[in-house]
């Protein structure tokens, strides 16, 4: 234990400014590799907020929509990497039916306060940025070992919400499944940033398979932390309407 704490101690004394521009770890063909898979990512995003756009305008989100995405991943999975056009024509899909399966919550923030859908998006892009620049600049492989214990995790949240669809939920359930995924997510960041690393280290350089990885855990942070600030306001729209009465 007290080595852990010594370790633990002595990392983040080598912390500094010029830790934050130490990428001597990462060769230039990985840095490259990084760029094209943020890049991609960004453009996934821009898809994401089309259909969620082409939702509020058609209201064309739900299960189908859910189904697409979840099809076009799987394509995009079994597709050849030498096939780069295609695939990037199958991220882009499945991000748009991911936004339009979004749009139904984007709906909601829209009739309560429209304003939290841009603060839900900055908190992510802030949680995302923040997470994935502290893999960026960390050792490499530090924290790839956190994969087994998200992985449990995310089997705990599985199965929660298994029970809860056949036995009914509770408000302190649902409250747990809503943080609990959020922080495993937000892990996930971490090490899928790291395991990216270390897959182009090995001449794993398919950008379009990482930036669909990424994409994946910024769509679910996002999805989690505008459904806390939503219940958030609701909650205080309610003391507000008990003070009046």
């Amino acid at each position: 234990m007290e080595a852990f704490f010594n370790s633990q101690s002595s990392s983040r004394s080598r912390w500094s400014y010029d830790t934050l521009k130490n990428f001597r770890e990462i060769s230039p063909v990985v840095q490259n590799h990084i760029k094209r898979v943020y890049f991609t990512l960004c453009c996934a995003v821009v898809a994401a907020a089309v259909g969620a756009f082409l939702h509020v305008l058609w209201n064309i989100g739900g299960f189908l929509t859910t189904l697409g995405s979840i099809g076009t991943m799987v394509w995009l999975l079994s597709t050849p990497p030498f096939e780069e056009q295609k695939r990037l024509s199958l991220l882009m899909a499945s991000a748009l039916f991911q936004g339009a399966s979004i749009g139904p919550l984007i709906d909601l923030a829209i009739a309560i306060d429209p304003s939290l859908i841009f603060s839900a998006f900055v908190a992510t892009s802030l949680a995302f940025g923040s997470f994935s620049a502290a893999a960026l600049v960390a050792r490499r492989r530090e924290y790839i070992y956190l994969g087994g214990l998200l992985s449990s995790g995310l089997s705990i949240l599985m199965w929660l919400h298994f029970a809860s669809s056949i036995f009914g939920s509770s408000i302190a359930l649902f409250k747990f499944e809503l943080y609990f995924g959020l922080l495993v997510f937000v892990g996930y960041v971490i090490v899928d940033t790291q395991e990216i690393i270390e897959m182009a280290h090995f001449g794993d350089l398919d950008y379009v398979k990482h930036a669909l990885t990424l994409f994946t855990d910024l769509a679910a942070i996002f999805v989690r932390i505008l459904i806390i600030m939503l219940k958030n306001s609701g909650e205080r729209n309610e003391r507000k309407k008990k003070r009046r009465d």
